[in-house]
């Protein structure tokens, strides 16, 4: 077996990257270090209350000392590795920890800030490393329970909570680790989801610009080539006359004419359907389009049923967006119709509406409030489209740069199937007068 066709090494715990860089750690652990010594210095010296402030200063420079350490060792541009940045997390917590202890345990009120490196591992670390995170604070927690020092109070009186009551506060740092942490993850994975998908439609867009762009492509190769082949079929023609009847070399030349005036025909092609390309890409009647859509799904064992309603004849933009995105409706509506498919456009002095309708199953009631969003590919017990995945979401999202609104629902009972409806203003679509 070559190298070459070994796999890939798989990834684990210790060679992931996270998706924070190292200085993004550093900078919150700075800000975590001026916090921590501002109420420090303020109870001490503000409200003069007695506590062991040199030991609790001496813990706050172990952040400094580390944070140092990372600037010196680590490219603070670089991406942590996800048990570094869990070891710096897991490193926070257990300061924290420690500060607490020193400073009243539950009864301090900044015990709430063991939130904080649980909500942050929720967003850049896989969530089962969130999850031993989370339980290392939860035993932290219940350390400083048990092993703590008097809360700081002023000099002459004393404050202590109720047994019950500090149990109340542990149970409410709890919750709120618990629920922080979900709702860090589930926000930062749609942000994930979503820019994988935007991504995805610039990349299907790009696509459909750069097919678009290969006959301008192909035109300006025949304008420049055009000049050389010229002087190369006049110089070629110019040789063949001259030379003699029983010259070897006469056949050859004969045949150099006539390759270079078969190449001057194809660049004349080219440049013809160029000018032709360039006229369709530009504008073309509604019907057109939408027989040009449904071209490459008819056949399939669905009938597409195309039709056109308006106030006299219209011509519109024909973009890449809506090509592409009204094509993967029409695909997805074949793909789940019983037999027919409805491919409409419909248009007033004021507004181009196009409309795609099945006679399938039609949208899962659970689903169909929830169409649009990336990935949704779920599919009811009955069979019905459960979504269309990030096929619509790009569909949708290229639509509405057009400037369209997108109505998606089911038909009105008794019939059955799905409707996806798409709506313009005629300014935005239409068009300009020749």
């Amino acid at each position: 077996m070559s190298v070459d066709s070994l796999p890939p090494p798989a990834l684990t715990f210790w060679t992931v990257t996270s998706r924070v860089r190292v200085r993004t750690l550093i900078l919150l652990r700075w800000l975590a270090i001026v916090g921590q010594t501002a109420a420090v210095l303020f109870v001490r010296f503000g409200l003069d209350v007695e506590f062991p402030l040199f030991t609790v200063l001496a813990i706050i420079g172990v952040s400094v000392a580390l944070n140092l350490a990372l600037i010196a060792m680590r490219r603070s541009q670089q991406l942590a590795l996800e048990w570094e940045a869990a070891a710096q997390l897991a490193y926070d917590a257990l300061q924290l920890a420690v500060l607490l202890a020193l400073t009243g345990g539950l009864q301090n009120p900044f015990v709430f800030l063991f939130i904080a490196p649980v909500a942050v591992s929720a967003t850049i670390l896989r969530p089962v490393v969130t999850a031993m995170l989370a339980a290392l604070t939860f035993a932290c927690v219940g350390a400083i329970t048990v092993w703590r020092f008097p809360l700081p109070w002023p000099e002459g009186s004393s404050f202590e909570l109720p047994p019950m009551y500090q149990l109340g506060v542990a149970a409410a740092v709890l919750v709120g680790l618990g629920f922080t942490s979900v709702y860090a993850w589930r926000v930062a994975a749609e942000e994930e989801r979503l820019n994988i998908a935007l991504n995805a439609v610039q990349a299907v867009l790009a696509r459909e610009q750069t097919l678009s762009a290969l006959g301008g492509l192909a035109a300006a190769a025949a304008h420049e080539l055009g000049t050389p082949l010229a002087t190369i079929h006049l110089v070629a023609k110019e040789m063949a006359r001259e030379a003699p009847a029983n010259d070897p070399r006469a056949e050859d030349l004969n045949l150099l004419v006539s390759q270079s005036e078969r190449c001057r025909a194809i660049l004349g092609q080219l440049s013809a359907k160029r000018e032709q390309i360039d006229v369709m890409l530009q504008r073309a009647p509604i019907k057109s389009l939408l027989e040009e859509i449904a071209a490459p799904h008819e056949g399939l064992g669905t009938e597409i049923v195309i039709a056109t309603q308006g106030d006299g004849p219209i011509e519109i933009r024909r973009m890449p967006e809506i090509v592409h995105a009204l094509g993967a409706i029409v695909e997805n509506a074949v793909g789940f119709a019983d037999a027919r498919v409805d491919f409409e456009a419909r248009w007033t002095a004021d507004e181009v509406e196009i409309t795609v309708g099945d006679d399938g199953p039609g949208f899962s009631p659970n689903v169909l409030a929830r169409l649009g969003e990336p990935y949704l590919t779920e599919r009811d017990e009955g069979g019905a489209a459960g979504g269309m995945g990030l096929g619509f979401f790009i569909a949708k999202t290229l639509l509405e740069r057009t400037g369209a609104k997108i109505i998606v629902k089911n038909r009105p009972h008794p019939a059955q199937g799905a409707i996806v409806r798409a709506r313009w203003t005629r300014a935005e679509i239409e068009a300009p007068k020749l």
